[in-house]
């Protein structure tokens, strides 16, 4: 689409102007919206994936790990992990298993980086929000193009300013309709991605979580013993 700029200062003729550009940017945006909706699934599947092998590590050698398929999904592998440390550390007779998760905390230390969320978060939130924009986006076209018509030369006769309106609102419709069919893609595309952004969310909460208690109810259980070795 080549773009006219208009040739005058005339406000009726930038309003069609914009008008005429709100259909093709609402669409580009939409496509744009898309794209970073999948950009945002492979960022989770990633962070998913380093978080499962850290804790796989974290708590191979553990007397009684679970053992998952591994066909089940990430999410459920690293809830699975974390129960698996929570019961080493509500179970003080386990001294081998403490034993193993006191010296392995290093590795959650050095990949800590895997457990930082608000980035991640910010954009998901973002993403999910300026959806809400798209219909407002199609309504704006709407009112640029009949306000253009509206602006029209004075000495216009009355008739051919109706008729000029209804040509532009004809034509800007398409605006509110580009506006509210890409609200509804991104919505149901939305719907089928918050579930896993949310459980990469939780997965990360419940390890945070986890690591503070390991760390300080084995740093406890560690100078109880140094204290009662002296």
């Amino acid at each position: 689409m080549q773009l006219q700029f208009p040739q005058s200062n005339n406000v009726g003729e930038w309003l069609q102007f914009l008008s005429s550009l709100s259909t093709p940017v609402i669409a580009l945006l939409a496509v744009a919206h898309v794209l970073f909706f999948f950009f945002l699934r492979l960022w989770c599947a990633r962070d998913t994936r380093a978080i499962a092998s850290v804790l796989d590590d974290f708590t191979r050698g553990l007397r009684h790990r679970s053992v998952l398929d591994r066909s089940m999904p990430l999410t459920t592998q690293i809830d699975a992990f974390v129960q698996d440390v929570n019961e080493v550390l509500s179970d003080p007779t386990r001294t081998n298993d403490r034993a193993v998760c006191l010296q392995r905390l290093q590795i959650l230390d050095e990949k800590r980086r895997y457990f930082e969320s608000l980035t991640f978060e910010t954009l998901v939130h973002s993403a999910r929000t300026m959806i809400e924009a798209y219909p407002l986006s199609g309504v704006l076209g709407t009112v640029l193009a009949i306000g253009s018509a509206l602006q029209a030369d004075a000495t216009q006769k009355s008739a051919a300013s109706v008729n000029l309106v209804m040509e532009r609102f004809g034509d800007s419709i398409w605006s509110t309709f580009t506006g509210l069919f890409a609200a509804i893609v991104l919505m149901f595309l939305n719907s089928l991605m918050e579930v896993r952004f949310q459980r990469l969310t939780d997965a990360r909460a419940h390890v945070r979580d986890m690591v503070a208690r390991a760390k300080r109810e084995l740093a406890i259980a560690g100078q109880s013993k140094s204290g009662a070795s002296e």
